[in-house]
């Protein structure tokens, strides 16, 4: 990886031997608002992060094991009493009543998940009675306690789906990344080290949504470091993981869209020798195009920490209120606009063939190559399963009775009470041949027989018992001859 500046512009390179990208961007025009780092081979100069910062870009950094490693962007000044009333908010009403907000975003958006995508309304119920719960919790130590009361019985509804992968793919499978299993991973005990392809994808897209939220932290003058709802510690920004629980709901849709929708390949991932699962730089990359959407997603909770916060200090609110440097609300209401800032969509899930894994377009479950084995084999299988069901005992005992009622039928049936003029001679000449302009339902109630016996006599492949001729005949409207009667 390189990024340096050439006679003003951004030259970006990435990629192994003869595969390289090259990419030059202008001081004007350019369109960058994120430069997204994913590993650590390479070389970024002094000279391109002054060019980013001037452009009001951000610089962000990421392992493939899902963590944040660096995170700047352009910061305004920083307000000294924002800062104190942050480092405060403990001894007064602020880091309860953030702390409560946050989390009831955070348990209503996952009882939209489970009730709306996992289709389990009575674990939704329960995510949203500990939402009421934590409305009214009276200290942060509750808060946390239904946090994680939400959490277990949240990713219990997520244990049982099945990933999916082509089929060429399985082979070379491990078992247990064939579903989502347990949101810990089974070397750390906790969510890190993911061991399987699922919580993988959900951990390195946590970790985007970390570094957005320290960016929109660090613009409106916050310490991403001082939390109110995370312990302190040195190996975390404690603010930006409260602000990004709000959101994380909705990247769990996102990943939970994937997966039912989308089968994962499995170049896309590779397993350490200590069994930990990470993404290959081709999902990596797809995963990082998701970060504006990230970005607005997390805005509106940043900007209302910052103005809770704001409140507990002596100095006035402005007139306007509180600057909305991310959503820019204060702007579209000056301006007598009051539209929501416009939503922008994650990039959709790449689609591949379900058999071989090639990429193909959306919509479509097989490329052209595999289209027609698998419709050949889903013919085999289907007749496969049609002979099975012909020879089971239910088909058997249904058989036998259909055999047994016709049997009864023609020893009640006397030829006598056929009419004389309706012989073989004349329904091959006068009945048969109306048959064929009638429908093969109506052959088949006239015959109270099956929709296929009643094709093959309408075609005049089957012969009917002479005992079905006179309904055929009324059915067909042929009549007997004058002299008949």
């Amino acid at each position: 990886i390189q990024a340096r500046v050439d006679r003003g512009h951004l030259l970006l390179e990435d990629g192994v031997g003869s595969e390289r990208r090259r990419m030059r961007f202008p001081r004007v025009g350019h369109g960058l608002r994120r430069l997204v780092v994913i590993g650590s081979d390479g070389a970024v100069s002094l000279s391109a992060l002054r060019w980013l910062a001037d452009q009001q870009a951000a610089f962000v950094m990421l392992d493939r094991d899902g963590s944040v490693l660096v995170t700047t962007g352009p910061v305004p000044s920083s307000d000294a009493k924002l800062r104190r009333a942050q480092a405060l908010a403990h001894t007064s009403d602020a880091a309860l009543s953030i702390a409560r907000e946050l989390i009831r975003q955070k348990l209503a958006g996952q009882e939209r998940v489970v009730a709306d995508r996992l289709l389990d309304s009575a674990t939704a119920q329960s995510i949203a009675k500990l939402g009421r719960e934590a409305e009214t919790a009276d200290s942060l130590g509750t808060v946390r306690a239904l946090e994680a009361q939400a959490a277990v019985i949240y990713w219990s509804a997520w244990s049982k789906l099945t990933i999916f992968f082509p089929k060429n793919d399985l082979r070379r499978v491990p078992e247990h990344w064939r579903s989502f299993g347990t949101r810990k991973s089974q070397i750390t005990g906790s969510p890190r080290l993911a061991t399987n392809p699922a919580n993988a994808m959900l951990n390195y897209l946590y970790a985007i949504l970390e570094a957005e939220s320290r960016l929109a932290l660090a613009k409106l003058g916050l310490d991403p470091g001082l939390g109110v709802l995370h312990m302190d510690t040195t190996a975390r920004d404690s603010l930006a993981c409260d602000l990004m629980e709000a959101v994380r709901p909705k990247v769990d849709a996102f990943v939970l869209d994937w997966i039912t929708k989308e089968p994962l390949k499995r170049e896309w991932f590779v397993e350490t020798h200590t069994g930990n699962c990470r993404l290959m730089a081709s999902l990596a990359v797809k995963l990082g195009q998701t970060a504006p959407t990230w970005a607005r997603a997390v805005a509106p909770a940043a900007e209302w920490v910052a103005r809770t916060l704001w409140k507990t200090t002596s100095k006035p609110t402005p007139s306007l209120g509180f600057p909305t440097r991310l959503t820019q609300s204060n702007r579209r209401q000056a301006k007598g606009r009051k539209e929501p800032q416009p939503a922008v969509d994650a990039p959709r899930p790449e689609s591949v063939c379900r058999y071989c894994g090639t990429t193909i377009k959306a919509g479509r479950r097989f490329c052209k190559n595999c289209v027609q084995g698998v419709r050949s084999e889903h013919m085999t299988q289907s007749a496969r399963r049609g002979r099975m069901l012909a020879h089971s005992v239910e088909a058997q005992v249904s058989r036998s009775e259909t055999q047994r009622r016709h049997m009864e039928s023609r020893r009640s049936w006397s030829p006598s009470s056929q009419p004389a003029w309706l012989n073989e001679r004349a329904y091959a000449q006068n009945v048969q041949p109306v048959l064929k302009g009638l429908t093969i339902k109506a052959i088949a109630n006239a015959l109270n027989a099956s929709m296929a016996y009643a094709s093959n006599v309408r075609k005049g492949q089957r012969r009917p018992h002479p005992r079905h001729w006179l309904a055929l005949a009324s059915l067909a409207g042929v009549q007997p001859p004058a002299r008949s009667q």
